[in-house]
């Protein structure tokens, strides 16, 4: 009882945090402040709320029903952290910059929101290496916990104590506890600390591969949802990252970047959290066969949408000042291709990834249509053995044909009786 509690007094610090963001978020509506260009400022700050409950709220319903299992209290850590990481965010940003300057310790609230979120990534290596009963795979993988730990306590204890001037958007202040002439060291330990904690999310990835070569049935279950998810993360997060370096100085395109990122981190606990409270948990191969699907579908709508729009409005320039008739023969040229496209990309996506599943399709279609005019029986057992054979692929197959039964029933017609045999 008391390991429940704590784990719901977690998710009770996370969702009054993440409500306190929103309020600040909305104090701010209409304002433009140097923070809302930064990952968590503005929309962002949305974005990594409902990411900090994603933690708190998996963290919580794991660890109240399976205290045992180590993933759920990392996530309770992890979702406590970025709640609070989140909230001083914006509190300072509406503090220093915004019109809540009336309020106190906006500066140590800068100071805090610096060390919160950035050690996660540590952690989310260290729950992905426990996952899915809270064991790491074989104590040989005991050191890449230790390696992950110590990058997010090195970033930590880094943001914490380096003095100077913070971060930005914060960069007018001053750390209130920095330890002054430690000689760079703080520095030096903080930016081991990224490195570290990189290796722990590859050695993750390195002891989940392990633990897919041995799985069997709900394990392997697990594994997929959680791989899937982790995979979604990563491209998410690499795109932000690419982003960044790319444009970092384009308002759009960072509010873009900041709500992926915390999509980025709110995938993985929810897949987790279905893996492990085993929740529609054998629906992961509909859920990726339909993500493939449609994400190869709007991307090639899109495609043709932008490409056909421009030709149009290059073949329609002489008739027409404006765009309208290009957009409006793009939209009707998509709309009519969104079911053909769908039932192409299935077929391929069937194709290179479910080959089983496609060769079974073919094999019962084709089936299908020689029944209709097969008429020897002979030959129908023989089609049926093989069908079962190759679709479901028993250890033996036998055909049981029940005998047709004979009825004699007695017609009288015009005073005259006869018998009428019937087969069936």
């Amino acid at each position: 009882m008391t390991t429940r509690r704590v784990a719901y007094a977690s998710w009770v610090v996370c969702v009054v945090a993440a409500l306190g963001s929103l309020v600040f978020l909305a104090t701010g509506i209409g304002e433009t402040t140097p923070g809302d260009d930064f990952v968590i400022g503005g929309w962002g700050g949305l974005a990594f709320a409902f990411a900090a409950l994603a933690f708190g709220t998996v963290g919580a319903l794991v660890s109240g029903r399976l205290p045992d299992n180590r993933v759920g209290w990392v996530f309770c850590i992890i979702g406590v952290a970025v709640a609070l990481g989140n909230l001083g965010y914006q509190y300072a940003d509406q503090v220093l910059f915004g019109s809540a300057s009336g309020l106190p310790a906006g500066e140590l609230a800068a100071w805090s929101q610096n060390l919160m979120i950035p050690p996660c990534f540590g952690l989310i290596a260290v729950a992905l290496m426990l996952f899915p009963d809270g064991r790491l795979p074989s104590p040989r993988w005991r050191p890449a916990v230790v390696i992950a730990l110590t990058g997010s306590t090195f970033e930590f204890v880094g943001y914490a104590l380096r003095p100077g001037r913070l971060d930005a958007p914060f960069d007018a202040v001053v750390n209130p506890v920095g330890v002054a002439g430690g000689f760079g060291l703080f520095e030096v330990v903080s930016s081991i600390g990224w490195p570290l904690m990189g290796l722990g999310l590859v050695l993750a990835a390195a002891a989940m591969r392990r633990r897919s070569k041995h799985a069997t049935g709900l394990e392997r279950q697990q594994l997929k949802w959680v791989t899937f998810a982790a995979a979604i993360a990563g491209v998410l997060i690499a795109a932000d990252i690419t982003s960044f370096f790319i444009a970092s100085d384009e308002a759009d395109l960072n509010l873009l970047r900041t709500v992926t990122l915390g999509i980025g981190f709110s995938v993985i606990p929810v897949a987790a959290g279905i893996a492990i409270l085993r929740y529609r948990l054998y629906d992961i191969d509909v859920v990726i066969n339909r993500t493939l699907v449609y994400g190869a579908l709007t991307a090639t709508l899109a495609a043709v949408y932008l490409g056909s729009i421009l030709l149009l409005q290059l073949v329609l320039r002489t008739f027409t000042q404006g765009s309208g008739l290009a957009v409006a023969a793009s939209t009707l040229a998509t709309a009519a291709l969104v079911r053909p496209a769908r039932a192409r990309i299935q077929e391929i996506v069937d194709h290179r990834f479910y080959r089983r599943k496609y060769d079974a399709a073919r094999t019962l279609d084709g089936f299908g249509a020689r029944l209709r005019d097969e008429i020897d029986l002979e030959t129908l057992q023989s089609d049926l053995r093989s069908v079962v054979a190759e679709t479901m692929q028993p250890a033996h197959v036998t055909l049981w044909l029940r005998a047709p039964t004979t009825n004699l029933q007695t017609v009288t017609i015009s005073g005259r009786t006869t018998r009428r045999q019937e087969s069936s």
